[in-house]
């Protein structure tokens, strides 16, 4: 890794160190793009990143430390399809919101995971699945291109908003892939620029920190998935987050087992 990626990645970890810091004294966290919420009834004051995005029924079932820890830019639960006893995995967990979810959909016989490499976010996530009732959830420390799980332990691989800020895309992918079952599946919300916009193009729309810089494009994304062996790749738009620059929901396949 470069010295310029060691201090990308430094600057996110303090960023969303500070974020975890917020919450757990009781203020307001800042999105992706940098905007606060304080509490489940009021979480319109950004539509395109954080808590707002979730259905008022979910962000009410849980802990309201879990909600205003919300930085990401989708809902990557939502149209995940998860089954009960699944192995859920989430990419960049912070505060613990998706897999708190995810938890409650796979039932008493699955599992949901979380990966984080902020101590903070990690101990934010624990007290919120603490409150919250949820036994069946593992927070782990770690980076996203080097997950600490054995390969083929993972059903559904999900995430919110984070791959983009990763300086190793391919390794996250690879390691996504390793992680997962044959015939898993992953449901990513993420940040993608389209593809005429150039790497500098994008970084004077916002920084990387602000989920922006370090998007790639949809053509880049589409390929380095399957660069990595997925297949059934869909990359949907859901919402503009920056001129040229769209929400989206990625869905893709571990090709082999049964999925019936």
């Amino acid at each position: 890794m470069s010295r310029q990626d060691d201090e990308l990645r430094e600057s996110v970890r303090v960023r969303y160190a500070a974020a975890a810091a917020t919450v757990t004294e009781g203020g307001a966290s800042a999105d992706c793009c940098g905007s606060g919420c304080r509490a489940p009834d009021a979480v319109q004051i950004d539509t395109n990143f954080g808590a707002a995005l979730y259905d008022a029924v979910d962000r009410g079932a849980l802990p309201i430390q879990a909600v205003t820890a919300s930085l990401g830019c989708g809902t990557p639960t939502a149209g995940a399809d998860l089954r009960e006893g699944e192995r859920v995995l989430d990419l960049g967990s912070g505060g613990g919101i998706d897999v708190l979810l995810s938890a409650r959909r796979v039932g008493p016989t699955g599992r949901a995971f979380g990966v984080d490499m902020t101590g903070e976010m990690l101990a934010l996530a624990r007290d919120n699945a603490t409150q919250a009732g949820v036994d069946n959830v593992e927070f782990l420390e770690g980076t996203i291109e080097s997950i600490p799980l054995p390969a083929n332990s993972i059903d559904v691989v999900i995430s919110n908003c984070v791959i983009n800020l990763s300086t190793d895309k391919p390794a996250v992918f690879a390691e996504m892939a390793r992680v997962l079952v044959p015939g898993g599946r992953i449901n990513i919300a993420d940040v993608v620029a389209e593809d005429t916009l150039t790497p500098a193009e994008r970084g004077e729309r916002g920084d990387h920190v602000g989920c922006i810089a370090g998007a790639l494009s949809f053509t880049e994304y589409r390929d380095q998935l399957a660069a990595a062996g997925f297949a059934e790749i869909e990359i949907t738009p859901t919402h503009a987050v920056a001129d040229k620059m769209h929400s989206v929901i990625v869905q893709a396949v571990q090709p082999g087992g049964d999925r019936g």
